[in-house]
């Protein structure tokens, strides 16, 4: 990616079991490593504060968890955790009632719109240019207008090469976001990079600029909001709403991308795009787009949700669902399943095969 070499992904996969055998099942993605501290996290931390609890009570298990784990948690790997619960709760919730979670949450099973995400440097493809190329048009042949690819791998006139071959591929009503993975050091790195890549795009300019600084850099990134011609997207790393708080009251993105994996779950990812939604600020969520879909639906300022085709082998957790239940696609939008809950299953066999070792 821009500023890491990526060569697996660590997923934690959590199973909510009521007295009536009932089942929820929710998940979060830990990076390249940490599988075992999130499933440790999972069974040793959060575990024990939900036996015995109303699973329909989902508000208030997010608050007891968040509580019990202070000197613990409050971010981090812990939150990851919590989201895998909340999610598996949720999931829960709306299998009882037989709905597809989007439903449960307010929405509707209209397809919504989405983006093909891509554009990694992989050494094997040849010219960088040319890679971008022809993975926008395979893009293009799926049905998706809108891509994103990534910036800030390369030197900024290398990446510019590659995000002006993208632009001229994109077709007569494409749009290109750019991901940066928080690769330049200070604002004025990052405004020299995005200004070239702007220059780059020419007058059909770029859909968005994503993570261009430091997570932790809110002030730096509301600088780079009023001082450049394209929006400026963040939040995948963010969690829980006290630091969306921070980046809506400073003015520091002018796209939110919440993850409910990372932020603390369902419960609090619909906290974030509600506040969102107050400030006038569009959400177009990061990863999951199995999960998002059904936010999504139920969201509108959800501009977007963020789709990769399983043989780019990036997101990669749908090997381990079973076929039918992996998502589709349609025109460039993504289908909400009409199965209840998440609508998922494991495949228990490619789960087996993948487990790490306890």
């Amino acid at each position: 990616m821009s500023t890491r070499v990526l060569d697996r992904r660590d997923y934690v996969l959590v199973h909510i079991r009521t007295d009536d055998g009932s089942e929820g099942l929710g998940y979060t993605y830990v990076g390249t490593g940490g599988g075992r501290v999130a499933a440790l996290s999972v069974t040793d931390l959060l575990a024990p504060v939900l036996l015995g609890t109303d699973p329909g009570d989902i508000a208030a298990l997010w608050e007891r968890m968040y509580h019990e784990t202070l000197l613990t948690g409050r971010r981090g790997v812990v939150v990851r955790a919590m989201s895998a619960i909340d999610i598996a709760l949720w999931d829960l919730a709306a299998k009882s009632k037989g709905v597809p979670l989007g439903v449960l949450l307010g929405g509707t099973q209209k397809p919504l719109p989405a983006y093909a995400s891509g554009g990694y440097y992989r050494p094997d493809d040849g010219p960088w240019a040319d890679a971008v190329v022809r993975e926008i048009a395979a893009n293009r042949d799926q049905g998706f207008r809108d891509h994103k690819i990534k910036v800030g791998g390369l030197p900024i006139a290398e990446d510019a090469e590659r995000v002006g071959a993208a632009v001229a591929s994109l077709g007569p009503d494409g749009r290109l976001a750019l991901d940066c993975n928080n690769a330049y050091r200070t604002v004025a790195e990052a405004r020299e990079a995005i200004r070239y890549f702007e220059a780059a795009a020419g007058e059909r300019g770029l859909w968005w600029v994503e993570e261009p600084l430091s997570p932790e850099d809110v002030d730096g990134h509301a600088r780079l909001v009023d001082s450049v011609r394209s929006p400026i997207a963040t939040g995948e790393i963010h969690q829980t709403r006290w630091e969306f708080r921070d980046l809506l009251q400073k003015r520091a993105a002018d796209i939110l991308q919440p993850d409910a994996g990372v932020l603390g779950g369902v419960t609090e990812w619909m906290r974030v795009a509600r506040a969102a939604e107050t400030f006038s600020v569009p959400v177009a969520p990061h990863w999951h787009a199995n999960l998002h879909v059904h936010l999504a639906a139920a969201t509108p300022n959800c501009a977007t949700i963020e789709f990769f085709a399983l043989e780019k082998d990036i997101f990669n957790f749908e090997r381990l669902l079973r076929v039918e239940t992996r998502l589709t696609t349609e025109d460039g939008h993504v289908v909400v399943p009409d199965r209840p809950g998440l609508g998922i299953e494991w495949d228990d066999e490619v789960v087996s095969r993948f487990a790490l070792p306890a």
